[in-house]
């Protein structure tokens, strides 16, 4: 199953766009997760406390981890994120706290070296840009993410920016990577 984590909120996305002609490619089932539409909470301090009872229990199936039990069970991942503000929007930060639970999609050895349990083999990060792209804080974060913490060996970017500066042609640049993606 591919897993698509859609953290686009605009009804016209032009990351969304990318991610479903990639998601065309892709064979197989697909589950979508639409951010904006799931109840996220930040780990408060009483969240916290249950949930580090829950993992001392070993109470994986409790509600409090159906998104995490879902992320570890993918075989692929699509995250789809708009790049803004020089990073992604706030609603996937919180979605990866809610699905970092060890025991589910990572451990750590007796070393204390952190090791992925992710079924997947290849995490896929589409974005946009209205200027230029830089992906330190948005793609450099999920792929050291995915490798080193969630053993996802394989990540791959997928961006298309200039969007928003004049005398670049913002509907063309999107043609154009719909195209590529389609011709994988």
């Amino acid at each position: 199953m591919i897993l698509f984590i859609n953290a686009c909120v605009r009804a016209d996305s032009r990351t969304e766009k990318l991610a479903r002609a990639l998601l065309r490619k892709l064979a197989g089932a697909q589950t979508e997760v639409k951010l904006a539409d799931q109840p996220l909470e930040p780990l408060s301090e009483a969240r916290l406390d249950r949930r580090t009872a829950l993992i001392e229990r070993g109470s994986y199936d409790d509600p409090m981890f159906r998104l995490a039990r879902q992320f570890q069970q993918a075989d692929g991942i699509v995250i789809a994120a708009p790049y803004w503000d020089l990073g992604f929007p706030a609603l996937l930060k919180l979605y990866l706290e809610n699905i970092y639970v060890t025991g589910l999609v990572s451990e750590y050895t007796e070393e204390g070296i952190p090791r992925g349990l992710c079924r997947a083999k290849k995490l896929w990060y589409v974005t946009t840009a209205g200027g230029p792209y830089t992906p330190d804080f948005s793609y450099d974060y999920l792929r050291t993410l995915a490798q080193q913490y969630f053993g996802i060996p394989e990540t791959e970017l997928i961006a298309a920016e200039m969007l928003d500066v004049q005398g670049f042609d913002a509907q063309q640049i999107i043609a154009d990577k719909i195209r590529e993606i389609e011709a994988r």
